[in-house]
């Protein structure tokens, strides 16, 4: 009974919230390298996002991985739908499809930040 109680949760964060990232840690005060590295490109581009620390509930750490059926964290969900871990993320931010993403979902950004990643990282 408690992983649908997991999932509820995870579905309710993930449906009231445009941007949210679970992660190992919180946006202030990541716990892991890869959490670190997603939280500080949204931060960075000022995105206004949720953080769900997974190291907080194991049931919800557990379980966000049945619900995306994804094996890592962080996970980035954007307007509901799951995006990816660091790695994707990483990839999308360098190649401006995250920007393009925030733009068709309507999620606010710094794009000006965007730009200073890629020039930093081109």
């Amino acid at each position: 009974m408690t992983t649908a109680t997991a999932e509820d949760q995870i579905r309710d964060t993930v449906t009231s919230n445009d941007v949210v990232l679970f992660m190992k840690g919180t946006k202030t005060m990541p716990q892991c390298g890869f959490s670190s590295r997603v939280a500080g490109v949204l931060n960075y581009m000022g995105i206004d996002y949720a953080d769900v620390n997974v190291l907080a509930d194991d049931a919800i750490r557990q379980g966000i991985k049945d619900y995306s059926d994804w094996p890592t964290i962080p996970q980035l969900y954007v307007k509901g739908e799951f995006i990816g871990g660091c790695d994707i993320i990483t990839e999308m931010t360098l190649s401006g499809e995250l920007d393009q993403l925030f733009e068709a979902k309507g999620v606010a950004f710094d794009k000006d930040a965007a730009d200073k990643i890629r020039e930093a990282n081109g």
